[in-house]
């Protein structure tokens, strides 16, 4: 991290998806122009990530504040990857990872380095056996209402990393999905069906049709065409320059000024520590004061997760069941 709270482009980390290894980004592959950039129009941006990417988690607190300031600019289409069909051929030999118990200590390692926080240890206890259900959960609900699924999503990550559930399990997945309002059986029974499958399927093609090899991965595609990967966990900057230079560098830009915390807490139900530094520009040292400073007593819920300060919404202050 920088001093400025974003993710070192030196540092970067991507899962890769053919192989299983998770490591540092290709300096290479972080901004990929494809063709020459001189037009203007907004921008698709196609996110390709999984449900269980660890620096796809490491990236939220960026992408929360990338995805807000240039709302005006871009749309975010989040599409599923798919990093773990099943353990059997999966393998990740750079960090020594053979099998479920291994990968514990290596997402702690990401939660030390990054500060979101991530437990690991289901991984030893309930080890989960592939990421497709929460992914097929993820594409259903994209269908009846995007804005929902990336609140499942969201939801999925803060169980499976801070929580430590297991969101290949049906029963958990439900739980998740009643939590947002709808009716988490009938969901999780569409997911794990012919259409829930074929959905899932069609995103998988599409990140394919990409090019992407590694999560998180952003393709930023113009109206005529062309297009910039920007691949691994970076900085807020290195979005912003893949936005300008497919719109040109005279374009004007303009970040949407930042939601006072109490509005974005609401939207949001949780946010860890990280988070609010990043969208703030807050220094970990000052941010109890900043939160007491736009916060009413009693609006809020503060605990501590694995060593870092969470902020709740009252009825969301507990783990999930």
């Amino acid at each position: 991290m920088n001093e400025h709270g974003d993710i070192d482009l030196a540092g970067a980390m991507v899962c890769d998806i053919e192989t299983g290894v998770c490591g540092p980004a290709d300096a290479g592959a972080a901004g990929q122009t494809l063709q020459t950039v001189t037009a203007a129009g907004k921008v698709d941006v196609y996110y390709v990530t999984d449900p269980i990417c660890s620096h796809c988690w490491a990236l939220e607190p960026v992408l929360k504040r990338f995805e807000h300031e240039y709302a005006r600019h871009v749309d975010v289409r989040v599409v599923m990857g798919g990093l773990l069909p099943a353990w059997r051929g999966f393998a990740d030999k750079a960090n020594g990872i053979g099998g479920p118990a291994d990968v514990a200590g290596h997402w702690r390692q990401v939660g030390r380095a990054t500060r979101m926080p991530i437990d690991g240890s289901v991984w030893l206890r309930d080890p989960l056996a592939s990421s497709y259900p929460p992914s097929r959960v993820y594409v259903v609900l994209r269908e009846q209402d995007p804005e929902l699924a990336r609140a499942f999503l969201r939801r999925a990550r803060e169980a499976v990393f801070a929580f430590d559930r297991n969101v290949a399990d049906p029963a958990v997945l439900a739980a998740i999905v009643d939590g947002l309002g709808r009716d988490g059986s009938a969901v999780v029974a569409e997911a794990e069906g012919e259409r829930g499958r074929a959905l899932l399927d069609a995103d998988l093609a599409f990140a394919r049709e990409l090019g992407v090899r590694g999560f998180p991965t952003l393709v930023f595609v113009a109206a005529d065409g062309r297009s910039v990967a920007v691949v691994g966990a970076r900085g807020v900057d290195a979005y912003v320059s893949a936005l300008r230079s497919l719109l040109g560098e005279d374009a004007l830009l303009l970040p949407r000024e930042r939601l006072p915390l109490r509005e974005l807490l609401a939207r949001e139900g949780r946010l860890f520590a990280r988070e609010l530094e990043v969208y703030y520009d807050v220094a970990p040292g000052r941010l109890d004061g900043f939160v007491a400073s736009q916060l009413e007593a009693g609006s809020y819920r503060s605990a501590s997760v694995l060593g870092e300060t969470m902020l709740a919404l009252p009825d969301l202050a507990s783990a999930p069941a």
